[in-house]
């Protein structure tokens, strides 16, 4: 009996045994930031064909599932793979191969760090980015002088950290055939005393990148490359890249189907007619790596060169009101044909004014539309009653929590103490649509999505300043910064179906942190590292 009894519980067992489903890898012991409609957190989860399968309870996944791999997380913390709603893949691997510009203290420091890369490099055409004069001890925009002494015969070109503005020495503006008679509508060319100083702002600077020496495809692979081993390194698995050319976005896509580049990319096409002829007929590109949907418009300058265009004049230059990119006319014209297409239309506006003109275009465009998700790009300055023209459903916002406490030293003398008011005003565009995307705008900002986050929460630099933080009444609660760079990133790229939250059926895409950024005190935010990126359930 006792024999028949062992057989019984032994087939028992066996049969059990037989029955857990062969699934590819068990991650188990670990605390799962789920970012599901209820914000569960749960232990463990089963990932098969690269997709979540089951997630939920250690002893019931273990107990359902056997596993080819089992990863102990060790109690870690564990969110969904972080995206980066608005940044510059691209252009953060090109600016591996220039002049690192950032953190400059004066024209002197920019000046030497150009002659040291010139002497490493022997380059025929200096590029460079990342100078801001409002860092300096004298914010005003520098002169070509010392450029044009060091540098006769060698063109340079050194973009303002956020993109809006140049400062080049005489022989670029000669390549580029800019005098100081040049007209170009939509920016600036700075003259002193009747002779050039070298500055452009906005869009005259195209008449000199036109003239760049273009990047190899050696060198566009590199760029592209390294921008990956960044991103992945700090937990992003999904980034928005707010303006490329076609050559770019198939470079991007032939790589990703050559399983070179695992990086998922929302790819933003560059306002261009030879973009806009080729694509919108097309329809929408998709597939499980490049998303290609949308149009990247820009409206406006920057805050930081006084090119962003307000209601009322800058409070630190007198009769002073920046400038639209694109004339009225011509971005409704744009507006109508990109409603009547598949895209979405997704526009640089900071200044009050340009974002009043982007929002009222937007209502008038998708008139009798639904879900179209057209997307203002950075929102930065709101006044008057604009704020109720977003909606979670035809018109969002895509915010850089970073521009906030970059900007705070110096945006309320641009602005006013009353205009301040709706600037950076994170949460009130929150409370107003239901949802709001992050990002970065890297590498105009750093690329840590860690430092978004902590932005975007205490509204305070990483020494701790100010006090009591910048508009603290605009910041976000934890759980809504991590929404806003996850499932509300991947709303934003109509994505939120396959990625954004750790949830049956969606891509197992995932980072495992040393720290809970959920509990950890905000000061400790910033230096919390990735343990591991995963991406389609295979660590990067």
């Amino acid at each position: 009996m006792k024999k028949i009894l062992s057989l019984a519980l032994l087939s028992i067992l066996f049969s059990c045994k037989e029955t857990k489903q062969q699934v590819d890898t068990i991650i188990t012991n670990a605390k799962v930031y789920t970012v599901n409609s209820n914000f569960d957190t749960a232990e463990a989860f089963a990932i098969k064909d690269g997709k979540f399968l089951a997630v939920g309870k250690a002893e019931h996944i273990q107990n359902t599932y056997t596993a080819d791999a089992t990863i102990d997380a060790k109690g870690q913390t564990i969110v969904p793979g972080l995206i980066d709603a608005h940044c510059h893949f691209y252009g953060l691997g090109l600016q591996e191969q220039r002049v690192d510009l950032l953190g400059t203290t004066s024209l002197e420091d920019v000046v030497k760090r150009v002659v040291d890369f010139q002497e490493e490099r022997n380059m025929s055409f200096i590029i460079g980015r990342g100078w801001d004069q409002n860092d300096w001890e004298v914010k005003e925009y520098p002169n070509k002088a010392l450029l044009d002494a060091l540098f006769p015969d060698i063109p340079v070109a050194l973009t303002r950290i956020d993109g809006h503005a140049m400062l080049c020495n005489q022989a670029a503006l000669d390549l580029a055939k800019i005098t100081k008679n040049t007209k170009v509508e939509g920016g600036a060319i700075l003259l002193e005393n009747g002779e050039l100083t070298g500055v452009l702002v906005d869009n005259p600077m195209r008449l000199v990148r036109e003239v760049y020496p273009k990047p190899s495809r050696k060198e566009q692979i590199r760029a592209l490359l390294d921008a990956q081993k960044i991103c992945t390194n700090l937990g992003l698995t999904t980034v928005s890249d707010a303006g490329l050319d076609r050559d770019v976005i198939e470079l991007i896509d032939s790589l990703q189907q050559a399983k070179k580049i695992n990086m998922r990319m929302y790819a933003m096409i560059s306002n261009t007619d030879e973009n806009l002829d080729y694509y919108l007929p097309k329809g929408k590109i998709k597939t499980e790596k490049l998303n290609v949907q949308s149009v990247k418009v820009f409206s406006d300058g920057a805050l930081g060169s006084h090119g962003a265009a307000l209601k009322e004049p800058y409070s630190d230059k007198h009769n002073h009101y920046g400038a639209m990119i694109i004339g009225h006319e011509a971005y409704r014209d744009l507006a109508s044909r990109i409603a009547n297409s598949a895209y979405q239309m997704n526009t640089h506006a900071i200044g009050d004014s340009a974002v009043s003109f982007v929002l009222k275009t937007y209502k008038n465009a998708l008139e009798g539309q639904h879900k179209k998700r057209w997307r203002v790009e950075h929102a930065q300055i709101i006044t008057d009653n604009d704020f109720d023209y977003f909606d979670d459903e035809n018109i969002i916002a895509s915010v850089q929590p970073t521009h906030a406490t970059s900007d705070m030293y110096w945006a309320e003398e641009r602005l006013g103490s009353d205009r301040i008011k709706g600037a950076y005003a994170y949460k009130t565009l929150l409370n107003q649509s239901g949802k709001i995307a992050l990002g970065t705008d890297f590498p105009i900002e750093q690329v840590s999505p860690f430092l978004t986050f902590y932005a975007a929460v205490s509204r305070q630099d990483t020494e701790g300043f100010p006090d009591g933080g910048f508009e603290i009444e605009n910041a976000l609660t934890r759980e809504e910064a991590l929404k806003g760079m996850t499932i509300w990133a991947a709303y934003a790229n109509f994505e939120e179906e396959e990625k954004g939250s750790i949830e049956a059926g969606k891509f197992a895409d995932f980072i495992i942190l040393d720290k809970d950024i959920m509990e950890v005190p905000l000061q400790d935010i910033p230096n919390i590292k990735v343990q591991q990126t995963y991406i389609d359930g295979v660590a990067q």
